[in-house]
């Protein structure tokens, strides 16, 4: 499974990135801006999904929300937002947008593992 997080910060990066391994992803992409991101997608037409941190310098997480979505290759593909925006109102703004899902920062390695396997069986069934 190919896995991509986008963050600007290199820890949370490396956070992430241990917990997907740990829970079986065998290849995890990392970009530190959303333009990064999107260079990253269009080069790896296999991405399973995106972890996207909402705060960002030169694209945000929701800019790279919006243009995958409306990318006819990319669109399917699913976003889930990583980010100390926690209010109710950003966290509609992100699902109403097409992210698929949302964690909050801070978060323990257990809240996340669960969380990505979460969203490892939906792709599995979305698969079969």
């Amino acid at each position: 499974m190919k896995v991509l997080v986008v963050d600007d910060s290199s820890s949370i990066r490396q956070i992430i990135r241990n917990n997907l391994i740990e829970i079986g992803c065998d290849l995890v992409l990392e970009a530190k801006n959303g333009l990064e991101g999107i260079s990253l997608v269009f080069e790896n037409n296999d991405i399973d999904f995106c972890l996207v941190d909402w705060n960002m310098p030169k694209m945000d997480g929701f800019q790279f929300l919006e243009k995958m979505r409306a990318h006819d290759d990319y669109k399917s593909i699913p976003i889930i937002m990583v980010s100390t925006e926690s209010t109710l109102q950003r966290v509609g703004l992100a699902i109403d947008a097409g992210a698929n899902g949302y964690i909050v920062k801070p978060f323990t390695n257990e809240v996340l593992q669960e969380r990505l396997r979460d969203i490892l069986e939906d792709i599995k069934l979305a698969e079969n």
